[in-house]
Order: C-alpha cells, then structure tokens, then sequence
C-alpha cells in the first residue's frame, strides 16, 4: 500500500511557474540585476504587484519570460519608511547585495533614499541604514551608487523640485559599509542646465523635474550620467551629461537635447550574459500602461547608439536612433 502511494505521489506533475512577458508586467523605474554566477536576470522596479507595502522581483533566464512577481521586503510598522516605496535599485558590494531605494515616513519628515542589504538577490533585505542617508530637512528621491577609481562609494541622487522649483542631481560620500552618508552633498547640476527641459505641473504646482541618474564609466575615462525630466508636450524624456574629469564631483556638461523623446524614462545600463550592453526605460510614463522596455547599447565612435528594442513591454514598431554624446 505504502509502495503504491509513493508510487502515486512520485507520479504526480511537479507545478511549473507562471512566467510573464514584459507586456504582462506593469513597472515603473525597471532595474536589471544580471547574476552570472546563476544565469539569471533579476528585475525590480516601482510597483505592489503582490498588493503589500514593499518591493517585489521577477527573475529572468532569457529576459523575455519572466517568473513572479516574488516579495524581497516588506516594510513593518517600525520602519522609517512607510510610503512611496519607489525606484528599488540592487547593488553586489562586498559579497552582498545592497538595495538603494525611495521612501516617504508616515507623517512627518521628507521623502529620501535608504539602502538595505541581503546574502542574495532574491532577499529577504532587511534595513541596512538608519532611516535615508540623504539629507533629512531635503526632499530627495533615487538614489544610486556609484564606486570611483578610488574605491569610494558615492549616491548619486536627486535633490526634488517640490522643495527647490528647479531640481537637481547631486552627489554624497557614502562609508565604506554603506551604512551612512559621510559630508555634505555636492550639486552636480540643475534641471534648467538643459535646454530641452520644461516645466511640468502637477496639481497647482510647477517646477522643472530631475528624475532617475544613472552612472557610466566610458572607455576613455569620462562619466556618463543618463537622467530623466519632462520635456515638450510634458513628453517623459531622458538625456545624458558628461563629466570629462571622469569624477563625480565634475564639471558636467548637460547635453541640450534629450537622447529619447517618446515618454520614456528612468533609465539604467546592464550587460547581459553575452556581453550586449543594453539600456533599460519604462515607456510609456501615463498610469496604468508602464511597461520596461530594452535597448541594444553601443558606445563605439563616442556615441551613444540605441539600437533596435532587445525586448519591448510596448506593442508597436521597431525602432532604431543613434545619439551622440555630449
């Protein structure tokens, strides 16, 4: 009887995850996390798919079918941050994986960016700093780290144009475990460096916008930083600047026009297994239609060529633009 139960039981068809395609995922701010150790392809992003306050991931071998959605935090009654759990990007360091990512407290105080950490991608992360490590009287969202030529940490982020009218991207030492923010924060440049801004409004507030830095090293030394704002026709736009130092502090150079004009943004770079550079947006940026959207990257010639989408969350056309550097 035993025999035939075992039997039964050995039989029965283990469950196969669910996997989507990136039409089927709404998100906002997509972050590609490639672990090549696994061969696998984490993606995180803004969005409560599992309907709980956190952050939540798919996980990729090929990134076209993706299973999940899957919880990696969830934030309890004690954490600092209880709202906006928005743009989660993660960070191997040391043997660990590091979460930099926006949160707003309940009630009083100002929206920041905090870094949690885990063993693995897939969490569970838990609180690594005490509360933002971003100014606590400053209104800042998306931070992202960078590691410079000389092993220092740095978090690029924004500094919000609901508390300044004309946003910023701004830099601030991190320790060396990540943990805190180490002197003040320096100011890179402000949205009107960029000619092709304009003001956005919302609610009965306008201001010019800086959303969503992104950090490159070029092959001849130079910085690359790729940031996100509100362009004509309140078009969600990205653009590049340049920092020829090849340092964080600068000087940048704002390029005078964006590099994607077609309600796309919040963009990142990651290399996939073949060795394929590839930038990552969401397009568009109206409610509820978000999807993640790839791109072929080549910097050859000094240029930044975005070529044929890789893989696309929107249904529509190929495309294909070549974009200079600034």
């Amino acid at each position: 009887m035993w025999i035939f139960l075992m039997l039964i039981c050995a039989a029965e068809p283990v469950p196969v995850p669910a996997l989507k395609t990136l039409d089927e995922i709404r998100i906002r701010d997509p972050f590609v996390l490639p672990v090549k150790e696994t061969g696998v392809y984490y993606l995180y992003g803004t969005g409560w798919p599992l309907g709980e306050p956190g952050f939540d991931a798919y996980k990729s071998r090929d990134l076209e079918h993706w299973e999940g959605p899957f919880p990696v935090f969830r934030s309890d009654k004690d954490y600092w941050g209880q709202k906006d759990f928005w743009a989660p990007e993660v960070h191997p360091y040391k043997g660990r994986y590091y979460m930099f990512a926006t949160f707003s407290p309940k009630s009083d105080g100002y929206r920041g960016t905090a870094i949690l950490v885990a063993d693995r991608p897939e969490g569970p992360f838990v609180p690594h700093s005490e509360g933002p490590v971003t100014p606590p009287d400053w209104a800042t969202l998306d931070g992202t780290l960078f590691i410079d030529d000389e092993a220092q940490p740095w978090m690029v982020f924004c500094h919000e144009w609901e508390q300044i009218g004309d946003g910023a991207i701004c830099a601030v030492r991190l320790s060396e475990d990540l943990a805190q923010s180490e002197g003040a924060p320096a100011t890179l440049f402000h949205a009107s460096a960029a000619a092709w801004v304009n003001g956005a409004e919302f609610g009965n507030r306008k201001g010019l916008i800086t959303d969503g830095p992104w950090l490159h090293r070029n092959q001849d030394g130079s910085l690359l930083m790729l940031w996100s704002s509100f362009g004509k026709d309140r078009q969600y736009m990205t653009a590049t600047a340049r920092s020829a130092s090849g340092k964080i502090i600068g000087p940048w150079e704002v390029s005078s026009s964006a590099i994607f004009e077609k309600d796309g943004g919040h963009a990142m770079l990651f290399q996939s297994f073949e060795g394929t550079q590839v930038l990552s947006i969401h397009q568009p940026n109206g409610k509820p239609k978000e999807r993640a959207k790839f791109f072929t990257v080549d910097f050859s010639n000094n240029e930044i060529r975005l070529k044929a989408p890789l893989l696309s969350g929107i249904t529509g056309s190929r495309q294909k633009e070549v974009i200079s550097l600034p």
